[in-house]
This record gives structure tokens, C-alpha cells and sequence, in this order.
């Protein structure tokens, strides 16, 4: 019986451990904000452009991200971080670590989640057309 709670013990602190394990390193992304705030006009390449894209040809997000932003007729620039030596600058600048990652006046939205494009474009003064009335 003795040898039982032992072993018991050990599988217990185990997968205490590959929980802890598993878990852990999620926990920044799921304490991090839907978009960080800060000045990006450096990166906007004229004062009329109030919408930036870093993507790739490739990435099915980056895909839903330009689909999105055209059926709501916004106005982007989008840059392709795997074919412009100069839009892998940028983005290695704005330290990004996965495409997309969209900057909408004053806010950076890293990955897609369109209530969160919704309510930067809000807060820039943007006004999307809604897709009823571009179909």
C-alpha cells in the first residue's frame, strides 16, 4: 500500500509539472491586450494612410485580413514581409512575430480578430462601409 502512494505521488507531481509546463508559457498571450497603442506614423508611407498591413502571400490570416479590410472598402497598404527587404525591416522594428500584423491609426493588432479591427477603425475615424452595402 505504501508503494502505491508513492507512485501515486510521483504521476501527481509529474503532470503537475507538464501542466505547469503546458500552461505557462501561454499565460503573457492571454494577460496581453487585443492591440497596443503608440505613435506609428513612421510607418504609415503617406498622412492619408490610416491602415498598414505586414503579411505574407501565403498566410491564410493574412488572407481574412485583406478579405475583411476589401469588402469594407478600407484603404490599406500592404506589405509583404517575406518578399520587401524593406517591409521585413519595418516589421522586425515593431518587433513582429507572426503575420498579420495590422496597424490601424494609433494601434497595433497582431493576428486576425475582426471586432478588434472594428473598434481601431472606430477609434481612428474611419468609416467602413458595411458588407450588405458592398454586395
Amino acid at each position: 500500500m505504501k508503494h502505491l502512494k508513492t507512485i501515486f505521488s510521483y504521476l501527481l507531481i509529474i503532470g503537475a509539472g507538464i501542466a505547469i509546463g503546458t500552461i505557462a508559457p501561454r499565460v503573457p498571450q492571454w494577460l496581453k491586450g487585443d492591440y497596443t497603442e503608440g505613435n506609428y506614423a513612421a510607418y504609415f508611407p503617406n498622412p492619408s494612410t490610416k491602415v498598414v498591413m505586414y503579411g505574407t502571400s501565403t498566410c491564410p490570416y493574412c488572407a481574412k485580413a485583406r478579405e475583411y479590410l476589401d469588402e469594407r472598402g478600407i484603404a490599406y497598404v500592404d506589405y509583404d514581409v517575406q518578399k520587401s527587404p524593406a517591409a521585413q525591416e519595418a516589421f522586425s522594428k515593431l518587433d513582429g512575430k507572426g503575420v498579420p500584423l495590422i496597424l490601424i491609426g494609433n494601434r497595433r493588432i497582431d493576428g486576425f480578430n475582426a471586432p478588434v479591427y472594428d473598434d481601431a477603425l472606430k477609434n481612428a475615424g474611419i468609416a467602413p462601409r458595411t458588407v450588405a452595402q458592398s454586395q
